[in-house]
């Protein structure tokens, strides 16, 4: 059966797996200064804030799973790349290599306490803006 609605519309949040949310909540709240919008209860989980996504974080053996951490980044983005690179580095954070300098975007990539890959990003060659249809040149 087929509908013409979409079964999909949106992303709610994304789910980073952790072995002690408590120190993943430091990291996340405390170093990388995300709000913590919503615990899950009593239970070792939550949601961070990053304007535009919800990062749930969420301690995997109490929801009786494997943890395993991801290994490729999840990129925060970032309106002034050196001064966050600067700010996280001060804040213990620990980058895996240089800038990556793509031609558009840099990218400065490292990881939370479990392992998990993360990055920041900006992007510094932004398309201009499209057009409006039927607008005269």
């Amino acid at each position: 059966m087929t509908s013409a609605a979409p079964l999909i519309t949106g992303t709610d949040f994304i789910t980073v797996a952790t072995r002690d949310f408590e120190a993943a909540a430091d990291f996340y709240g405390g170093v990388l200064g995300l709000p913590l919008s919503k615990r899950w209860g009593n239970r070792p989980a939550g949601e961070f804030e990053t304007g535009n996504l919800t990062i749930a974080v969420m301690q995997s053996d109490a929801f009786g799973m494997e943890f395993q951490a991801n290994n490729n980044p999840i990129e925060l983005h970032v309106d002034d790349f050196e001064a966050a690179r600067s700010a996280l580095e001060e804040r213990g954070v620990t980058f895996r290599g240089d800038t990556l300098d793509s031609g558009v975007c840099h990218q400065a990539f490292f990881q939370d306490p479990d392992g998990n890959m993360l990055a920041i990003h900006h992007n510094y060659a932004a398309a201009p803006p499209a057009e409006a249809p039927g607008q005269p040149d």
